[in-house]
């Protein structure tokens, strides 16, 4: 993982008894998670972000507003983003019945396939990092990082396990 050179002095980062600060763990966790998610992505021939892309719309077709906004891309990011995926036939691009000059982003029946396979094997991956853990510590742990998300109304980018 890299660290930036100002963080090596950071209180928060630095423990005397091996114990993270809640800054440290979370931003370590973050790294740990994505390193994951990019590992399995390019095993599907996805790039990361096209990987969340499919996630999300796994759950419902979007217009580009709102995917963007759940995502957090910039027009003209999400445009390349989108028009990436359509090319690779995993995605397309329906007009909204509810505004002529908008589009809806659904997923094509090879994007829904791909996107379950690569849903599972990325739920199985991040599992896996916490066979460390006992149940209730997992409980715990799930527990505390509700909280993080609800209470800074992260996007529903990720459901639930199956």
């Amino acid at each position: 993982m890299f660290v930036p050179r100002s963080c090596y002095s950071c209180p928060v980062s630095n423990s005397v008894d091996g114990q993270l600060g809640a800054v440290a763990a979370l931003v370590r966790s973050t790294f740990l998670v994505n390193a994951v998610y990019v590992d399995s992505a390019r095993e599907y021939g996805l790039t990361q972000q096209q990987g969340q892309l499919l996630c999300v719309l796994m759950a419902q077709p979007y217009g580009m507003s709102e995917l963007g906004a759940t995502l957090g891309l910039a027009k003209s990011s999400l445009t390349g983003l989108v028009d990436r995926t359509e090319r690779n036939g995993l995605v397309q691009r329906d007009p909204d019945p509810h505004d002529s000059r908008a589009v809806i982003v659904a997923l094509t029946r090879r994007g829904a396939k791909l996107a379950d396979a690569f849903y599972v094997e990325t739920c199985r991956r991040i599992e896996e990092l916490t066979t460390g853990l006992i149940p209730a510590e997992r409980d715990t742990l799930a527990a505390l990082l509700t909280r993080v998300v609800m209470d800074n109304k992260v996007p529903t980018v990720f459901l639930e396990p199956r």
